[in-house]
Parts: structure tokens; C-alpha cells; sequence
């Protein structure tokens, strides 16, 4: 929500600094995501007059301009087709920095011929987005003196977050109405014209949903003149980032902004019969004023006539039915519409706009006729013109809430003894009615407040939540017993490792768009209410969260990214701890002699993941490689670890092109995940080491190398030389790998090195002979035969 110091001084008395006001709003829950001055950025801009304009020697499409700023003459190349002797713009000279990018103004020659600063486009002051040619203004506009000051701008722009829950503060005056009570100033009263009813309203409005709307209210005005609107009121929208477009238009926006209440001007003669709210039929289509075709179903409602739809209600008006330069009788109408129907239609749709947010969150049910009033009253003093009477279809849900408050309550919830009748001055404040017995009455535009707990809140806020102690929890006495679960020791001693070993840690959404889950397989869990598409289902896998960041990174220049998340996965049985982590880029160079970095591949994935696999408690040692890793892998260049043919512990390898396609990423990408919930438990001290036992006798190494079929992995091998003699063999590795002279076409050599530990006495060779026997027999059960 962004207004200006200015506007908010038409509802608020105050003399409060622009910081005091920012300060103030923080505190009570507003808060300030930034405040903009244009006239900061523009304060090296002056006004300038053409003196004159000639061809430029060298360009056909310059001019050489001679400009007076106030200083004297000044050479200026310009290229902007309305530049001419006599013409009053705006001119900066060198040394100003251009608002649109950052440009510092410098005298520099322009094919040849000197320019000293330029004169300026709307666009280059980021004041609209007009480019076509530099900025015409008045003749009588005063020569030298600085433009933002002249064209009043020197006004502040707040732009603040706004809860969903505090629809209050969607307009202006109920930000200055928190303010006041916050005692930054003294709220003014709200003056509601008095309309003079000419006649009566010759078209018939009605509402035909009343769940839907209401209550929907509307008069006819006769006799208007639609042209642009006055200065004041296309300032403040533009400063709020708005386009002006018409004076009937602005005057809705306007208000819309100036109380939170949006309004639709229908073009009385684009109308055909009744104007009724009533709910679409399925299939029903409705063009709105984006130019877009919508769908419509029977749960939205609508804004229609004899000749069909016009408006999506509460959304968006009909692109036919709007109001155009042309337009001389306007249908004026201000509505109630239910705020879920209104956010389910809009999620339906894809469609935003500033009225679906203020009415999906709940408009003031009982300001319909102020609103009309203030409306009207705008229109006829801008555009001229005579009001129908009001037609009141429906009734609005005002009914009163009302709150049995115990005064207490601020001290034993909110942590903050305020007086009673402090309390009570600030929910008046506020526009709540306080009844002797605390009856309290709740506001009409406070749809938010329910219950006593929501009033602890108001006055809390209001009186300054720094004023809530700290107060520490009690303690007892003595070494607390420890409270973490097995669970989160384990998932902290994986962080903690992950962080050692280079990786930085990322935290993701857990929701995801529908196509960024259709790369790892789709998703089962599907949001009913998404905060947006890019939102919308449970993520399947912690990888694709980690490659948009990747990808964010990899923008920004980082050619070395390591990431790794800790989270859950949702899967259609139930959520899965899970570890995740994604290498792009180039990792540091193997060693002092490979002189550069080189790009990470598959066997990196595999390291980090049975690294992790082993901090969180797995016995690695036993860990077999198979592949399946999953479609989103390099077929080639992935594999999963397991225990079993069936308990898989971890997939790894290089993204599926396809995949890194689909994230917008380039180069080497490889990933892992880690099935945290998959590693059978440890029984008794947990994740604490065995006391460590030197072996009483140094080891014997012995190597072997294999004649194995160029299919046969390696790790089969390896699990079969273990097994030859589980007590005398401690260890075996797998070495070299060959091809060539002297190994058969269709088979590899694979060289392995077996670990043998002695207990009580050292081997014999007898003894040594007898076990490598055992290793060979068991070597050719896996298809393996020694090499000569």
C-alpha cells in the first residue's frame, strides 16, 4: 500500500516528521517497506528554455540546442523529435544522474560537437512512461528554478505492508486513523457531500446472488464530461504507482486508494436493460478491461445485463462497458461482495488487481452510500453532470459484533499493564464503542476482530509492543535433561558436517509450481488455497527448490555452487526427511598439478552423499551401488545407495539435460539426495563412537586383479571378495580399472586391494595362500577369473 505525506495529511493533523511517522508506523504493525522522494532524485534537474535549435553537422536525426538554465547559454546535442526554439523543458546539467539508469551527466562530444548535460524525457525522470520526446512545459514556467520543487513532487511516498488480516489499512484513511491513535496526530473528520436526487434512476439494478453480493447499490449521472483529470489527483496516483487514464476513471481509482473502497463507472450507453449481480453460468465468457477473454464458471459472480456479462465482479471490469472520452451518462456502482467467493474466483482466473485485494479481504459493509456519496460529489465537481437517487439492492452484512472485554486480560496476555481507561481511549481511537460494562462493539471495517485476544492486541500495539517485558522462562534447578530427539540429533549432525565439508546450506519453499514438480515425477499433495501458481503443490523432491537457487546464483555470476538443504519431501503416503544438495559450476582443481578447476561430475555427488550418509549414522561400510536413480538423472551417470536390493539410502549423479533444461541451467550440474528416514536406527548410545582398539598387529595388503565381463560392476566384485573371509578380511578397494593389450575384447581388468588383520599371531603364508584361495574361489562365483 503506497500513499504520499500530502495525502495523508488530508485525513490526519499532524506534525510529525516523515521518520517519526515511518517510526510510528512500525511500531503499531504497518510496516514501512521503504519511503521514496522524487524530488531527491530530481533535485539537479531545472527548468530550461530553448534558445535555439539547429541540424547537427554529422546526424540527420540531432540538433544542436543552445539551453538557458537560469546560468547562461549551454550547447546540448539532442535527438528528441519536438525539440525546438522556444520550448520550455526540463534540463540536466553534467554532473546530475539520470533516475531511469543511473547515468552520470558528463560534457562529452556527440559526433563530434560538444554537449554539456541534456534536456530530459518523462521516462528518464521516471515520472510516466512517455518517451517520444523531452518534456514540453508551460511557457511562463520559471527558467533555473529546480523542476521537482515547480511541479510539487517534493512529497514523500510511503510504501507499506499490509497484512492480510488488516483490510482497514487498504486505504489511506485508515492508516491515518491507527496514527492518530497512536497519538501521531488528530484524525479529521470525514466530510460526506450531500447529493441532490434530480431524478429517479431509470435502469434497474438488482442482485440476484445475494451470498455472492450482498448488496449492490448504483445511481445514474447525466450530463458529465469525461476528459483527463485535475493535476492533484494525477499526481497522487502516479506517485502510487498508477496510470492515469480518464477523469471518471481516476476518481473511482481515487477513492478506491483514499478509503479502500473500489467502485466500477459503467457507460450508461454501452448498457442494455437491468444491471444484475448474479452468478456466471459455466462456460460463460466475460472480456475484461486487460483485454483478456475469461471462462467463467457457475461459482463466480458477476456483473450482467440483457446482452451478457460485463464485469467479473469484484475483480475486473468488462473492456465494452467502460467509460471512454465520449461517455455523457455514467451507471455508478458501489457493492458489497462476499470476500471468498472473491479470492476463489480470482485464484480460478489467474487474475489480480488492486480491487480483488481489498475486496478478498473484506470492504467496510456499511461505507456503500458514503462511498457512493463521496464518489458522486468528485464527479460532479470534476466532470459536472446530475444524480439519480440511490437504487439499494440487497442489504449489506452489518450486523454489530459485539465483545465481552475483561480488562485484565491486556496484563495476563499481552504481557502490559495499561489502565483501564487508557484502554478504553485507545479502542474509541480505533472506532470501537466501549460500553460501561466493556461491551465493546466492533467497527464495521474491523472484520478481523473476533474475540477478547483480538482487543489484548489492538491496545498492545497501540501502546508500543517494546513496552512487553522479557521475562525468561522458569527454570529448575540443577543439569536440564536433554530434549532433542534422535531425529534432530541426527539432522544436526548432518548440517553440521554438510557446513564442514564447503557446503552452504539453503532453505527453500516447500511448495512448488505444478511444472517445476513434474520434472521429479509430479507431486501428491496439491494446495487448496496457494498463495500463488508459482505456489501451488507439496514439492516431491528437496532438489528442485535448490535449483532455482542454483540457477538465482549462477545469474549473479557464482561459478562454484554447493548447496545443500535439510527439509521433507511429500510423498502420497507421507513426508519424508530428507537431505538434499546440488554442485554447479567448477569446484577447485584436484590437486596442485592439475593447474585449474574442472567442472563437478557424478563421483563428487557420490562422495558428498555417502559422506552425509556416515555422519547420520549409516553403516557405509556395507553400502551397495545400483542404478534407478531416477528420471530426472543422467541415465549414464547416476546410481543409488543401498543396503539391500530394496533399502535405498541415496541417489546421486549428473542432472538429466532435460531437467537442467527445464531450471535454466547450463553446465555441470549434479545432485544427491539423502533418505535420512530410510537409515535403519542405532540402537543404545547412538550416534557416539565405539572406544577405538588399535589392531595388536600390523596388516597385510594384498592385491589381485580380476578378468570380468565390461558389465560386471565392480562393487558386485568388491562384495564378493569381502565375503571370502569375514573374519581374516577388513577391507578391500578397488584400484585400477583397464582395457587394452592383454585383456580380451568384452571384458576390463579390475585390480583390488584386499585388507587382511591379524588377531592373535601373525599369518603364515600357508595361512596367507589359504585365503587368497578362498578370494579367488569366491572372485569367479561373481564372474570373475584371476589374471595371469
Amino acid at each position: 500500500m503506497k500513499f504520499t505525506l500530502s495525502w495523508l495529511q488530508d485525513h490526519l493533523e499532524t506534525n510529525h516528521s516523515v521518520e517519526q511517522l515511518a517510526d510510528t508506523l512500525n511500531a503499531i504493525g504497518l510496516e514501512v517497506e521503504g519511503i521514496e522522494n522524487a524530488a531527491e532524485k530530481l533535485k539537479s534537474f531545472r527548468i530550461a528554455k530553448v534558445l535555439t535549435a539547429a541540424p547537427h553537422p554529422q546526424a540527420d536525426k540531432l540538433q544542436v540546442l543552445t539551453v538557458d538554465a537560469g546560468d547562461g547559454p549551454l550547447q546540448v546535442v539532442c535527438g528528441a523529435p519536438n525539440a525546438r526554439a522556444g520550448l520550455v523543458g526540463v534540463f540536466g546539467a553534467p554532473g546530475a544522474v539520470v533516475p531511469s539508469n543511473g547515468m552520470v551527466l558528463k560534457v562529452a562530444a556527440i559526433r563530434g560537437v560538444e554537449s554539456n548535460g541534456m534536456m530530459c524525457s518523462v521516462r528518464e525522470l521516471e515520472l510516466g512512461e512517455e518517451h517520444d520526446g523531452i518534456i514540453e512545459l508551460p511557457a511562463d514556467a520559471p527558467i533555473g528554478q529546480v523542476y521537482a520543487s515547480w511541479a510539487k513532487l517534493d512529497d514523500p511516498v510511503f510504501d507499506i505492508a499490509i497484512t492480510p488480516n488488516r483490510q482497514d489499512c487498504m486505504g489511506v484513511r485508515g492508516i491515518a486513523r491507527d496514527l492518530a491513535a497512536a497519538g501521531a496526530g488528530t484524525l479529521k473528520p470525514l466530510n460526506i457531500p450531500q447529493i441532490v436526487d434530480n431524478f429517479p434512476c431509470s435502469t434497474e439494478i438488482r442482485t440476484d446472488d445475494a451470498e455472492g453480493c450482498p448488496a449492490f447499490y448504483g445511481r445514474i449521472i447525466r450530463g458529465v464530461t469525461n476528459g483527463p483529470s485535475p493535476e492533484w489527483i494525477q499526481n497522487r496516483l502516479k506517485a502510487v504507482g498508477q496510470r492515469p487514464i480518464s477523469a471518471l476513471v481516476d476518481i473511482t481509482n481515487y477513492v478506491m486508494f483514499d478509503h479502500g473502497r473500489p467502485s466500477h463507472a459503467y457507460d450508461l450507453a454501452q448498457l442494455s436493460g437491468a444491471v444484475v449481480a448474479r452468478r456466471a453460468t459455466d462456460g460463460e465468457t466475460a472480456t475484461a478491461l486487460n483485454g483478456k477473454d475469461y471462462t467463467l464458471t457457475s461459482t463466480m459472480t458477476v456483473i450482467a445485463d440483457d446482452n451478457g456479462v460485463h464485469d467479473i465482479a469484484g475483480i475486473m471490469g468488462g473492456e465494452h462497458s467502460g467509460v471512454s472520452d465520449a461517455t455523457t451518462d455514467v451507471l455508478l456502482e458501489v457493492a458489497y461482495f462476499d470476500p471468498e467467493r472473491i479470492a476463489r474466483t480470482g485464484q480460478a482466473l489467474l487474475l489480480t488487481s488492486d480491487a480483488r485485494a481489498r475486496f478478498e479481504r473484506g470492504v467496510d459493509p456499511a461505507f456503500l452510500d458514503n462511498a457512493l456519496a463521496l464518489i458522486t460529489g468528485l464527479i460532479q465537481s470534476i466532470c459536472g453532470g446530475e444524480a439519480s437517487e440511490v437504487v439499494h439492492a440487497g442489504q449489506p452484512p452489518v450486523s454489530p459484533k459485539i465483545i465481552a472485554y475483561d480488562t485484565g486480560l491486556c496484563a495476563r496476555l499481552g504481557g502490559v499493564d495499561v489502565e483501564p481507561a487508557e484502554q478504553k481511549a485507545i479502542l474509541e481511537r480505533l472506532g470501537f464503542g466501549v460500553a460501561s460494562d466493556w461491551n465493546v462493539t466492533v467497527p464495521t471495517w474491523r472484520r478481523d476482530v473476533d474475540g477478547p485476544a483480538d482487543l489484548v492486541e489492538e491496545v498492545v500495539r497501540i501502546v508500543g509492543l517494546d513496552k512487553v517485558v522479557s521475562v525468561a522462562l522458569p527454570r529448575a534447578e540443577g543439569v536440564a535433561k536433554p530434549t532433542a530427539t534422535p531425529a534432530q540429533k541426527q539432522e544436526r549432525k548432518v548440517r553440521r558436517t554438510a557446513a564442514a565439508r564447503g557446503l552452504n546450506e539453503a532453505i527453500t519453499w516447500s511448495f512448488l509450481s505444478e511444472t517445476q514438480a513434474a520434472a521429479f515425477g509430479g507431486s501428491s499433495w496439491t494446495l487448496s488455497n496457494p498463495i500463488s501458481e508459482d505456489l501451488k503443490v507439496m514439492r516431491p523432491s528437496m532438489l528442485p527448490g535448490l535449483l532455482s537457487a542454483a540457477q538465482r546464483n549462477a545469474d549473479r555470476g557464482a561459478d562454484g555452487i554447493r548447496l545443500f538443504e535439510i527439509g521433507r519431501r511429500y510423498l502420497a503416503d507421507a513426508e519424508r526427511a530428507t537431505v538434499g544438495i546440488v554442485l554447479a559450476g567448477e569446484r577447485s582443481a584436484r590437486g596442485w598439478a592439475d593447474g585449474k578447476a574442472q567442472a563437478f561430475d557424478a563421483f563428487d555427488a557420490k562422495a558428498e552423499a555417502i559422506a552425509l550418509l556416515e555422519a547420520a549414522g549409516a553403516p557405509v561400510e556395507n553400502l551397495q551401488i545400483f542404478g534407478e536413480a531416477g528420471a530426472h538423472y543422467h541415465p549414464g551417470q547416476s546410481g543409488t545407495l543401498r543396503l539391500g536390493p530394496k533399502t535405498v539410502l541415496a541417489s546421486f549423479g549428473a542432472l538429466h539435460p532435460a531437467t537442467a533444461k527445464a531450471f535454466d541451467l547450463s553446465g555441470a550440474v549434479v545432485a544427491a539426495e539423502i533418505y535420512l528416514d530410510a537409515i535403519p536406527a542405532k540402537r543404545g548410545s547412538g550416534f557416539m563412537r565405539p572406544a577405538f582398539t588399535p589392531p595388536p598387529l600390523q596388516a597385510v595388503r594384498r592385491d589381485f586383479a580380476f578378468l570380468v565381463s565390461v558389465d560386471v560392476a565392480g562393487d558386485a566384485l568388491l562384495r564378493a571378495v569381502k565375503g571370502a573371509d569375514k573374519v581374516a578380511i577388513t577391507g578391500a578397494r578397488l584400484f585400477d580399472v583397464f582395457t587394452g593389450t592383454g585383456v580380451p575384447e568384452g571384458q576390463k581388468s579390475l585390480a583390488v586391494e584386499v585388507v587382511l588383520q591379524p588377531v592373535d599371531k601373525s599369518f603364515t603364508e600357508d595361512e596367507l595362500g589359504v585365503i587368497a584361495a578362498k578370494i579367488v574361489a569366491a572372485a569367479a562365483k561373481a564372474g570373475a577369473v584371476l589374471r595371469g
